[in-house]
């Protein structure tokens, strides 16, 4: 009797065996807390940059808050959305290879759409239509691709993305090959809050596979040794800056280096000189009256112009439309512009290009920061 094994240790048998029939049909790749972390890490910094995106798009404050990061599976991941969601894949063609997946609400996705459209984030009972997931396609895509100019950025290289594609999920079914494959196995999931003015308070996710986690850790971790190793190579060798000899000791080296026949020729070359400076007439130099009061009068006249105001415009880019595609415009059209993403963008002062700079959210409202002056450009102004 003593043998008998009692119904809590039954159970604790079970659970293991079906922890490890779960194990064997799930991913063989296994992420442990530090590999997590700089995960969450990534995603936080990129996402960080993706709100500023949509906030342009959307014209609300977006809000996207610190990751969670955590292994999960499709059954608990329908646990957690129990009405019919939208996945945006995302597939990396440079720098990364692998895809990742998007998962937003149904209503968040019909106010992120009805704002880009103009509207008001206004929610219907409608479903969701080709059109709702065209502007959650175009939402994503310069979300996420501004997300990879800074994953550029970390990993040291260029980074770019296909444009993404999105799908309507249920998670009331059990299938889930249809748009990924990889969901049927246990994945990385990437949790954020997200809020958008007063109209949005919901999760957003990020769907990884284990694999493609794993090569993002690896990646990232490589840079940061490249970049630590040249860090040291620096501090090791120290500046060596050139010995520069004195006057003095410069004649001295060029006396020791003359030979014995240049001064003699050296001296015939003086008393030549001193025999034709003899018969030259010299006069004083004269030279016109410093007018200091004509500075003075000029810098009051510049003074005077201080306080008139000047038309100082930021310009994002430019481009040229035919009048047929003009007259087509409305509430909710894209124009592509002449300038690629990360580009500094032109500050001009009365139509003159005088700076170059990075645009930047304060509070609520866009503001430049100057990051090159163009000097030449300044007197033009004025004049």
């Amino acid at each position: 009797m003593d043998e008998m094994l009692s119904q809590e240790e039954i159970n604790a048998l079970l659970q293991g065996l079906d922890d490890t029939s779960g194990s064997s049909e799930g991913s063989e790749y296994h992420l442990n807390d530090a590999e997590k972390d700089a995960i969450g890490e990534i995603s936080n910094i990129s996402m960080g940059t993706a709100a500023t995106t949509l906030f342009s798009l959307v014209n609300q404050k977006v809000v996207i808050t610190t990751p969670t990061v955590s292994v999960s599976n499709w059954k608990d991941l329908s646990k957690d959305f129990v009405k019919p969601c939208v996945a945006i894949q995302i597939v990396y063609k440079e720098g990364l290879e692998g895809t990742n997946l998007l998962m937003l609400h149904e209503d968040d996705v019909k106010i992120i759409a009805d704002l880009m459209m103009g509207g008001e984030g206004i929610v219907t009972d409608s479903p969701l239509s080709d059109l709702h997931l065209s502007a959650i396609s175009e939402a994503m895509n310069q979300m996420i691709g501004s997300a990879a100019t800074s994953m550029s950025s970390m990993f040291a290289k260029k980074i770019d993305i296909n444009p993404p594609s999105s799908n309507i999920v249920d998670f009331n079914v059990e299938e889930s090959e249809e748009f990924a494959e990889f969901l049927n196995k246990e994945f990385l999931k990437v949790s954020f809050k997200m809020q958008i003015g007063d109209l949005v308070d919901s999760e957003m996710m990020q769907l990884y596979p284990m694999e493609f986690a794993k090569d993002i850790y690896e990646n990232f971790m490589a840079c940061q040794e490249v970049a630590a190793a040249e860090e040291e190579v620096e501090e090791e060798i120290p500046e060596e800056k050139p010995v520069e000899p004195t006057p003095n000791k410069q004649m001295s080296n060029q006396r020791m280096q003359m030979p014995n026949q240049m001064s003699g020729y050296s001296n015939m070359y003086n008393q030549s000189s001193e025999n034709q400076f003899r018969n030259i007439d010299v006069q004083q130099a004269q030279f016109q009256d410093f007018d200091i009061n004509a500075v003075m009068q000029q810098k009051e006249n510049i003074d005077l112009i201080m306080d008139v105001p000047l038309e100082v415009t930021v310009e994002l880019g430019r481009t040229s439309k035919p009048i047929k595609e003009i007259l087509e415009f409305a509430p909710g059209t894209i124009i592509e512009l002449k300038k690629l993403a990360g580009e500094p963008i032109d500050v001009l002062v009365n139509g003159k290009n005088v700076a170059k700079g990075e645009v930047v959210v304060i509070d609520e409202n866009f503001g430049i920061r100057i990051t090159d002056i163009i000097k030449n450009n300044h007197q033009s102004i004025i004049n």
